[in-house]
């Protein structure tokens, strides 16, 4: 009797223990590039687009990876093979399962972008992300008012080309890639060339969002502020930053926000201010 009540005291503790990992099954690998792969795991709670978890392996150690997808009782994480806790993900395949632990962060609060005009932004793997929040974008009343542009380094990058060819067909999607070989017929040139072209109509109420490598979050908030976008309608991502997902490490500590805590997702008012 006393047995089983440890038992379930300790059941208890590692439920309630936000350093503790779950396992989570792998309900799906689906291979966008030779070194990104989305995992479909089987996760059952509340979570936004933005938010990340971290995914450990024992004895090689554990990576934050953000939310590239939510459905009924799974969550995709878009991996990109890197390093040594990566490589060894990529050992794993379907019905196998992987550590997890989150989510962590604060997400898009897709709420703001049903009405009006929005523009988002993303480039490389910065698209896995802001997925749930283009696919939010799809469904509104008013999905032509829904700008997109994307960007990856070559056509052999694109990630998700099953869900570009859908938001094509819903939204007002500009793909682009940073170059190609010769034949190529879609558009070349990096992100920010085609803010410029995005038709908005009440560019004072428009709302953007904009996931990146830092250079070009950096130059695409830049093109949105010189088409008259105020900078409290405009939406970051600090992702790039994340470590422990607790606030403990101090590895992503800017200032005096955390990222893991504060973020990722941030109002440019306040990213701004954010120099490390």
């Amino acid at each position: 009797m006393m047995a089983n009540m440890a038992n379930t005291k300790v059941s208890m503790n590692i439920q309630d223990n936000p350093y503790v990992p779950f396992p989570s099954r792998i309900l799906e690998v689906i291979r966008h590039t030779q070194k990104e792969y989305t995992f479909r795991m089987e996760f059952t709670g509340d979570v936004k687009p933005g938010q990340f978890f971290e995914v450990s392996m024992p004895k090689y150690g554990e990576a934050p990876i953000s939310v590239s997808g939510i459905g009924e009782n799974f969550v995709d994480l878009t991996i990109r093979r890197v390093g040594r806790v990566t490589n060894e993900v990529f050992e794993k395949y379907e019905g196998q399962s992987l550590l997890m632990r989150g989510p962590y962060g604060n997400g898009f609060d897709t709420s703001l972008y049903e009405d009006g005009e929005v523009i988002v932004i993303a480039g490389g793997t910065g698209v896995s992300p802001v997925r749930g929040v283009i696919d939010a974008l799809a469904n509104t009343k008013e999905p032509r008012d829904k700008h997109v542009i994307v960007g990856f380094r070559s056509p052999d990058d694109m990630l998700f080309r099953a869900d570009l060819k859908r938001w094509d067909e819903k939204l007002d999607l500009i793909l682009t890639v940073d170059g190609a070989p010769e034949g190529y017929e879609g558009n070349i040139g990096l992100v920010t060339k085609f803010i410029p072209e995005v038709p908005i109509r009440d560019v004072a109420k428009a709302q953007a969002v904009v996931v990146g490598p830092p250079p070009m979050m950096r130059f695409s908030v830049m093109g949105l502020l010189e088409k008259g976008f105020k900078e409290e309608n405009i939406w970051v991502s600090q992702e790039r930053k994340m470590c422990c997902g607790l606030g403990k490490c101090g590895h992503c500590r800017v200032g005096e926000k955390y990222i893991c805590l504060d973020g990722p997702v941030f109002n440019y008012t306040v990213s701004k201010d954010m120099i490390d």
